[in-house]
């Protein structure tokens, strides 16, 4: 090759080279800089006043439908409520069910097992003090579920005053671990408000779901150690030792001590896990602690570009989870609300799911069995001798299904606690089934979406 064509081929070379790093270069540093991109907003955003004398507030990111094939005025809203008590709802937005999923790099990637695929999303910080929400002092976090329910309720009713349209769109309340009991809470509030309530002031409220939830804890913890001796992960002499603990929970809750009752539960639960030698008892097939997704979430969502583009002042501090907002509820832990999930289904106007993961030894299918059998329905002897039949998706094992007019309930396989997170397709098809009442879910009677 004549030496003056191959220095000018070599300058070539060396320049698309160059081109080509600094265009990888800009590229990272747009991506750096632009952690939220505009398509992954949220449709809405904002603050809801939970009380008129002070600056109290829940916080809400809100998701539009995707792909409706319903009209805008009938396509369900569902409205998530995470647990703890004092987990951000954000955290299930980011890691399970929005329709945007954090990455391990903090960016954001698209969700296929999101749940606003067919219906709009509500997330909403609470209790106030959680996550992005505002309590204006302490002694204003509530401590009980009517405290709770309450604040819910003017937040609710505050969102669906934003558009007309939003008013008579028919209404899910979903909770997650220990929002399972600000769901029961809430959704009897709702219902109780209604003999007040004209027509037009009323919540469309039409199904109640509970994930991995706990509506009857006293009763749910007292199956645990035979479940974790069935599963081989104690002995016999251990379960025994770990009743007996238990004997002195349900002791401090019959004379109300409800936070040294709960201090001791949490004593026996690390009982447990140094007796199992389990990472965590929310998934019995963890060996090593699961990676610490709320840490992402946090970094997330304390970057300045998403607050802004949140709507929330950048000097407040995101916390996945609050542990002013637990310590607050501490007393609440051991209390009931099975009595809303009874009052849902003597309505029948309130359809009811609950799920549960597989492997979740806190508030699993054993757990969620031991107290659904105790409820005061009319309908219980039937449901709790209604056939339990096996649920496949795209041809594949997903799980099992009981049901009986208004009540459903799905053990999914192969999920814990954060079921949706660990199972998305899976769950997603789930929620979406039994809203439509299709397939295996089409069994439950018809309820109007108006």
């Amino acid at each position: 090759m004549d030496p003056t064509y191959f220095f000018l081929f070599s300058i070539l070379i060396s320049f698309s080279f160059f081109f080509i790093i600094q265009t990888h270069v800009l590229a990272s540093s747009n991506s750096n800089n632009n952690p939220f991109p505009k398509e992954a907003h949220p449709t809405k955003t904002g603050y809801l006043p939970v009380s008129t004398t002070s600056s109290s507030a829940m916080f809400y990111a809100f998701y539009e439908a995707q792909n409706s094939t319903l009209p805008l005025s009938k396509t369900p809203l569902l409205i998530w409520l995470q647990g703890g008590p004092g987990s951000s709802s954000m955290v299930s937005n980011l890691n399970a069910v929005g329709p945007w999923r954090i990455t391990q790099s903090i960016t954001l990637e698209p969700n296929p097992g999101a749940w606003n695929k067919f219906s709009g999303l509500l997330f909403l910080d609470n209790p106030i003090g959680t996550g992005f929400s505002v309590a204006s002092s302490l002694q204003e976090i509530p401590t009980d579920q009517e405290g709770i329910a309450r604040h819910l309720f003017t937040a609710i009713t505050r969102f669906l005053q934003l558009e007309a349209i939003f008013e008579y769109r028919p209404i899910y309340i979903i909770g997650q671990s220990y929002g399972g009991k600000f769901a029961a809470a809430t959704g009897y509030y709702i219902l109780k408000k209604h003999e007040e309530f004209e027509a037009s002031r009323k919540v469309n409220l039409v199904g109640v779901v509970i994930g991995d939830g706990l509506p009857e804890p006293l009763t749910q913890f007292g199956t645990i150690p035979t479940n974790a001796y069935y599963l081989g992960l104690i002995n016999e002499k251990q379960k025994k030792e770990l009743e007996k603990d238990l004997l002195e929970v349900v002791r401090l809750t019959q004379i109300q001590n409800w936070n040294k009752a709960d201090t001791e539960w949490t004593r026996v639960q690390g009982k447990l896990l140094n007796m199992s030698g389990l990472a965590t008892l929310y998934d019995y097939t963890k060996k090593d602690q699961p990676a610490n997704y709320q840490d992402l979430v946090n970094q997330f969502l304390n970057m300045a570009e998403v607050k802004e583009a949140l709507g929330v002042k950048e000097s407040l501090v995101f916390k996945a989870s609050s542990s002013d907002v637990r310590t607050a509820l501490q007393g609440d832990t051991m209390k009931s609300v099975k009595f809303g999930v009874e009052e849902f289904l003597r309505s029948k106007g309130v359809r009811v799911l609950l799920f549960q993961g597989q492997y979740d030894l806190v508030a699993g299918p054993v757990q969620t069995e031991a107290w659904v059998k105790n409820m005061k329905w009319e309908g219980i002897e039937e449901y709790l001798n209604a056939e339990r039949k096996i649920w496949k998706v795209n041809g594949e094992l997903a799980g099992y299904v009981q049901q009986w007019k208004s009540l459903t309930n799905v053990v999914v396989l192969g999920g814990s606690h954060l079921l949706p997170a660990d199972q998305p397709l899976n769950a997603q098809t789930m929620i979406q089934d039994w809203i439509l009442q299709r397939g295996i879910f089409g069994n439950s009677p018809s309820f109007g979406y108006i």
